[in-house]
């Protein structure tokens, strides 16, 4: 086992962290163990801060070598290669609470890699990593103020339970992921089974108690180490530039700024500051105008920080003109692209838009999961979030998926899930695409609605109609360092999201909320306030949800002819090898004759699922399929397939498996010399069943079936 200096285990639970003997070059490194996963994380911090770096560069990035699993990695190379989308979500999950806690002035570059060294299946790593990167950075001499512990809390039979193995999350109505300090929360992730508000908080309670073991732990170990935290150049705006861009251009600013129109706003800001920069270099602030585009802009930020935050919080007013709880103007439609899309929608919210649509496919287009750390072997609803340079009217790549677009996309995922049907109800994978036309704030809450429209215009038979909406918030600390002022925006746009505290998204049914997410700038939320934005997003959801319900008040009855009809029929499992045929060759001709899937289920119940691309190709298949089960029956018609011509007579296959005699004398109401004088092998032959011979053998006639149709 891995042998560290200073270890600590977690007081009521299998949790423990070590250091002291791993990565010793590293600013800081520990260990994280949960049964026998365990996790390897390190901390390290670049010495100096490239020259004109106006921002923090923290990243963390997450990795799990299939050798944790004792496996090998598949395909030729047998090494791991880009990171997959668990890795990046886990990445994106262990970043957002770390940030935060980071001096503001602070901008040397930063990095947290993790590692999975070892995995049992049972515990998820994820967890292991947010707290091994808050030990690593507690343990280290970066700079940091923490700690911070994470939880993950699931509901099952109405009773909270903190760190569910994988086996337990199967049978739990909740999913939460809860960061947190001390008193307060700092980032929240997950999703319910339509989870009413206000079980939603005491289970957000529940958690902040439960992370208090996990703070002691790091704490210990810390104290064990004993770091010197390392003194850093802080790096703010210039006082005397900060002074002149205030007093001369405040008003200019605000006037500017402050529009419903966006672009204006963005156009008319330009403006200003490019007045700002010629004119303090006419007043000697900077020898040149490159120097002085790069102070202007530093002094700017924090200027435009400065007036956006104190109009909120002293005179009410948004950037946008909206009162406090006031939602941008709504706008939705269904059905707008042909219906070789299956479903399609266009969600607006201001200046945000998301062109959403929903296809339908057989069980076979669900997508495996490569699970190294256990867990669902497939899924089959898949949401894929797109955000183009053209929807911030930039250029920029196009067409390479980011973080960003895989975090939004499985926000919107997990928060339609709870409602998406059951493959016994709905057995069809299902895939949404989101993409987003235009953003100003909140594109993933635009995807959720947009997405909801796009399923019910597809058919698909959704257990309740979801929205989600963001709320925002701007504070203000005294000089104890706590908050004695905030205000809580409904529907923040782009800059309110930027200049403000948080952007908390919860999405949700009537019944309840069906996704949530978190991101704080500030040190701690405290779970007051935390609460008062869940009911005001309540209020918001319920006001958005109205809108769309307007626009398509239920799922459609029936799915687009265009996408694959599907049928399910039971049949005596004895009869498989029937349905297959010798070497596959009865189940091949259906399939390359009617274009259909078919899918036989393995547990030996008989279940067949058959997949058609129009109506009457599935009845064709369902009716054959249905007749293994039958017995050739006297005085009944059948299309029939001649198998074998003898001296006295032909053989022919009725139903599938099932064959009769039609003897020479039956085969025309005229003299046969011989059977091959009337058909040929593979011919179809129209028959009429004659009853059985005294050996139990089925009759047949060709003669009587043509003129029973004669006389029809």
């Amino acid at each position: 086992m891995l042998n560290q200096k200073y270890s600590v285990e977690v007081n009521g639970m299998d949790l423990s962290f070590s250091t002291g003997s791993l990565a010793q070059r590293a600013n800081g490194s520990v260990t994280v163990r949960s049964g026998n996963t365990i996790v390897f994380v390190s901390a390290t911090m670049a010495r100096e801060v490239a020259p004109n770096q106006d921002f923090f560069p923290l990243t963390v990035d997450y990795r799990e070598k299939f050798s944790a699993a004792g496996r090998f990695p598949g395909g030729y190379v047998k090494r791991e290669g880009k990171p997959s989308e668990k890795e990046i979500l886990t990445s994106r999950l262990c970043d957002r609470p770390l940030r935060p806690l980071f001096p503001s002035d602070f901008l040397n570059e930063v990095q947290i890699i993790g590692l999975l060294l070892a995995t049992d299946l049972k515990n998820e790593p994820d967890i292991l990593m947010v707290n091994g990167a808050s030990a690593a950075l507690l343990c280290s001499n970066i700079p940091w103020n923490g700690p911070i512990a994470c939880v993950r809390i699931g509901e099952i039979d109405g009773q909270f339970i903190v760190n569910p193995s994988n086996d337990q999350q199967f049978e739990s109505d909740l999913d939460l992921i809860y960061v947190g300090n001390r008193t307060d929360a700092l980032m929240i992730e997950g999703c319910a089974d339509q989870l009413p508000e206000d079980r939603f908080i005491e289970a957000l309670h529940f958690a902040q108690e439960a992370i208090q073991p996990i703070l002691d732990a790091q704490e210990a170990l810390a104290r064990q180490v004993n770091p010197q935290k390392l003194s850093y150049v802080a790096h703010v705006a210039k006082p005397e530039v900060l002074s002149f861009c205030e007093e001369h251009f405040s008003k200019a600013i605000r006037e500017a700024w402050f529009n419903s129109d966006r672009a204006s706003a963005d156009e008319a800001m330009r403006n200003v500051k490019q007045a700002a920069v010629e004119k303090s270099v006419e007043a000697g602030l900077f020898e040149n105008e490159d120097d002085a585009k790069t102070g202007i802009a530093i002094a700017f930020e924090s200027l435009q920080e400065k007036i956006c935050r104190n109009a909120v919080l002293d005179e009410s007013q948004r950037l946008d003109g909206r009162q406090i709880e006031e939602i941008r103007k709504l706008a939705c439609d269904v059905d707008v692209l042909p219906k070789v899309v299956h479903g399609s929608a266009i969600f607006e919210r201001g200046q945000t838009q998301a062109l959403v649509s929903a296809t339908l496919g057989s069980n076979r287009d669900a997508q495996d999961l490569d699970a190294l750390t256990g867990g669902a072997q497939s899924k089959s609803f898949i949401l894929h979030y797109n955000f183009p340079p053209y929807s911030v009217g930039e250029v920029g790549r196009f067409g390479f998926i980011n973080r960003r677009e895989i975090g939004h996309g499985a926000l919107a995922e997990r928060s339609l899930l709870p409602v998406i049907p059951s493959e016994e109800v709905f057995p069809y994978s299902i895939r949404v695409v989101s993409d987003i036309m235009s953003s100003n704030g909140s594109t993933s809450m635009a995807s959720v609605c947009g997405g909801t429209l796009a399923l019910m215009d597809a058919g698909v038979p959704i257990l309740a109609p979801v929205s989600g909406i963001s709320i925002g918030l701007v504070t203000r600390y005294n000089n104890e360092h706590k908050i004695e002022k905030y205000r809580l925006l409904t529907d923040i746009i782009g800059d309110e999201d930027h200049y403000g505290d948080m952007d908390f998204k919860i999405c949700g049914t009537s019944k309840g909320i069906t996704g949530f997410q978190l991101d704080l700038k500030i040190a701690g939320l405290p779970l007051s306030i935390m609460e008062e934005a869940i009911h005001q997003n309540s209020r918001a959801r319920a006001r958005i949800l109205q809108v769309m319900l307007e626009a398509l008040p239920e799922p459609r009855k029936e799915i687009s002819k265009f996408a694959p009809h599907f049928s399910t029929i039971m049949i005596n499992p004895d009869k498989i090898g029937a349905l297959i045929g010798p070497g596959g060759k009865n189940i091949k001709r259906l399939t390359e004759t009617t274009g259909c899937q078919i899918d036989i289920c393995e547990d030996n119940s008989g279940k067949v699922m058959i997949y058609a691309c129009n109506d009457d190709s599935l009845q064709r298949v369902v009716d054959e399929i249905r007749s293994l089960d039958q017995e050739i029956e006297a005085g009944k018609i059948y299309q029939a397939i001649v198998k074998s011509i003898k001296d006295f007579g032909v053989f022919v296959e009725c139903l599938p498996g099932k064959e009769g005699l039609v003897h020479v004398s039956e085969l025309s109401d005229c003299r046969v010399n011989h059977p091959s004088d009337v058909c040929s092998v593979g011919d179809v032959m129209v028959v009429m069943c004659l009853g059985k011979d005294e050996r139990g053998r089925i009759r047949l006639s060709r003669k009587a079936a043509m003129a029973a149709q004669a006389e029809a």
